[in-house]
């Protein structure tokens, strides 16, 4: 039995849900997220709670339960709180800069690396070696925030390159002389 199926999801204040033929669209003071999701799950919007049931216990059943009831619990957080995720940068001479749309990595290349900031994703640069990116999708913000951070990975001997704040970097013992 789907432990996370079963919850209900509450509908803060503020938040709008509709549903037609499985196509979720969830409107909050953060903006409007839709997603269409599968056609066997069956999702019921009573007053401020949402529920989804399954039709069996069959194995994909199973694995879509809890799935559907996480992606709309994600909507509804994402429209009325919005999600983040913050970076930081380690290394001598790495550092981010905002240029209008774009955030600028200093990352020990050659040459500066530009990542545009897509619609619907805000980056913001609190300090030079500090990167926040927050949206109300939460599948975006967490792409968004991988593909800074394989700009460059941290590397396990010096700790340098681009971490999650709360990661840790497990260090390594570099070559010792005989």
């Amino acid at each position: 039995m789907s432990r996370i199926g079963l919850k209900v999801i509450e509908i803060p204040e503020g938040v709008e849900i509709k549903n037609e033929n499985n196509f979720v669209t969830v409107k909050g003071p953060k903006g409007t997220l839709a997603r269409q999701l599968h056609e066997d799950m069956t999702i019921n919007i009573d007053g401020n709670e949402v529920t989804v049931a399954r039709p069996s216990d069959n194995k994909l059943h199973k694995a879509l339960h809890g799935t559907t009831r996480s992606l709309i619990a994600n909507m509804v957080e994402g429209v009325h709180k919005g999600f983040e995720k913050a970076l930081e940068i380690q290394g001598v001479g790495y550092r981010a800069a905002k240029q209008g749309t774009k955030l600028v990595l200093n990352a020990g290349y050659s040459h500066p690396v530009e990542i545009e900031q897509p619609e619907g994703i805000e980056i913001e640069v609190p300090a030079n070696t500090k990167v926040v990116v927050k949206g109300i999708d939460k599948q975006l913000v967490g792409a968004i925030a991988a593909d800074i951070r394989a700009v460059r990975k941290p590397e396990p001997y010096k700790g340098k390159g681009i971490r999650y704040v709360d990661e840790y970097v497990r260090r390594k013992e570099g070559k010792t002389a005989k």
